[in-house]
């Protein structure tokens, strides 16, 4: 085998004993916040809402990475169908739709019980997935291991007679890894998964497509292992955040003493930061959704315009994520300016303190804010300038 001599890292063999602790604690935490994900109850919208906010921005990272263009806004109109690019883009359209498809596709394969073995077919799917429809240069075409040479900068790939062998030596090594991690089945996973990464960046065995390839394949050992589909494309976000440390990285691996384990270690210390960002995000959307039904019940028995105004402003105030200056409460929103429109100030200063009696809202130095923090079973008693009026 010619790779021998050319590509000896290529070793299908991963020392973990030297691992430092500080790796370990980043897996563990990695693994605790992806459970904690998964196990977080959350309304149909909003968990339909995150799955397309992540979906738009893993296809738009892993696309990115390549030199498309689109922005991240471009991208989540593609989703919806809302996009209509200019023929001389249509190019950047198909590449981030290529990436779009392919992960529902995997999503519903494994909803449905039918995903199919991760094997150099299915590898080869991914790549002709990838590059559907696209314009290639001479001697790539979509799914077909390449006949010749390629690399990215100084890096060249695997030969390409040992292509095709090596990526079945790459299945086989992946689907019989059996690293002893206690009862985790996430911390075996997530270390599949980059190390998949990894060694089809390595091989490199199509014509065009593979570091997008790497990055599906990844993707689908994250989303087989239960890592919740919102947080399985926060990889790929890392490496398009960080693209420059993410090149530096994967020139490293082939030539480090440790192997891969820089780039496994670049990778999951992303992905903890990652999964951090999105637990703020969902705990976010839970308490808005939390004190929007405390409003809601508040005022259930409330009838009459005056109320039914009183209810739009708090839920406007629980909006904003700053105190609002009380000049500024008439113009808050559009439903707000019609509501007090003909209002003298009077009306609004009453709205305001009904809405403070209720523990609704409070006055700080900034303005008026919501007192969402009322929901905390344990806050110390408000500061006393909070009981005085709002006039």
């Amino acid at each position: 085998m010619e790779y021998l001599k050319t590509h000896p890292w290529i070793t299908f063999q991963l020392d973990l004993r030297n691992a430092s602790v500080d790796f370990w604690m980043q897996l563990g935490e990695a693994c605790a916040k992806c459970e904690q994900i998964a196990h977080i109850p959350l309304a149909r919208e909003t968990a339909e809402r995150l799955h397309s906010v992540y979906l738009a921005k893993g296809a738009r990272a892993t696309t990115a990475i390549e030199g498309n263009t689109l922005s991240e806004e471009e991208v989540s109109m593609l989703a919806r169908g809302e996009l209509k690019l200019p023929p001389s883009k249509e190019y950047l359209g198909i590449e981030v739709e290529n990436i779009l498809d392919a992960c529902n596709d995997m999503l519903s394969e494994l909803r449905e019980g039918r995903a199919p073995p991760l094997d150099v077919e299915r590898v080869k799917y991914l790549n002709a997935q990838v590059l559907r429809r696209l314009r290639l240069d001479d001697g790539a075409a979509p799914g077909e291991i390449r006949a010749h040479e390629v690399g990215v900068s100084r890096y060249r790939g695997a030969p390409a007679e040992d292509c095709e062998y090596l990526l079945g030596c790459l299945c086989d090594w992946l689907n019989g890894m059996n690293f002893d991690l206690g009862r985790s089945r996430l911390a075996p996973a997530i270390l599949e998964a980059v190390i998949a990464h990894l060694y089809i960046a390595w091989i490199h065995p199509f014509g065009d497509g593979n570091g997008r390839t790497a990055r599906l394949v990844e993707h689908r050992i994250l989303l087989d292992s239960g890592v919740p589909s919102p947080a399985a494309h926060l990889l790929s976000n890392h490496y398009n955040e960080t693209r420059t440390d993410y090149y530096r990285q994967l020139d490293r691996s082939s030539r480090a003493a440790d192997g891969p384990m820089g780039f496994i270690a670049y990778a999951i210390r992303g992905f903890v930061d990652g999964l951090e960002a999105q637990l703020a995000e969902i705990r976010g959307q839970i308490w808005r959704d939390v004190w929007t039904n405390h409003i809601h019940k508040l005022f259930r028995d409330k009838n009459g315009d005056a109320n039914s105004r009183r209810r739009r402003l708090a839920l406007d105030l629980s909006e904003r994520d700053r105190p609002v200056p009380r000049r500024e409460i008439r113009r808050l929103t559009p439903e707000l300016a019609e509501a007090y429109y003909g209002k003298t100030d009077k009306t609004i200063t009453r709205d305001l303190n009904v809405l403070r009696e209720m523990q609704l809202v409070k006055r700080t130095k900034e303005g008026i804010e919501a007192n969402t923090a009322l929901l905390l079973a344990f806050l110390p008693l408000a500061d006393a300038s909070e009981s005085e009026g709002l006039e």
